[in-house]
């Protein structure tokens, strides 16, 4: 979720977004910030086949989808 000022929200159920977008293939997930006391929530093993990109604002996730490292 994003706020009118441009500020990326945390959002719910990171967890189970995570495990799914791992089985599904995908291994960078963008993240709110805000999230990240969610993290030890996901179990190691998932964690080390991911990278995590952490947003803080909007131009933040656009630069991470269009410019990706």
């Amino acid at each position: 979720e994003i706020s009118l000022r441009g500020l990326v929200l945390p959002v719910g159920g990171i967890k189970e977004k995570v495990l799914a977008a791992l089985r599904a293939g995908i291994h960078t997930v963008l993240l709110p910030a805000r999230n990240k006391k969610d993290l030890q929530e996901i179990p190691e093993d998932a964690r080390n086949q991911l990278e995590l990109v952490w947003l803080e604002t909007v131009d933040d996730a656009l630069r991470a989808a269009i410019e990706p490292e």
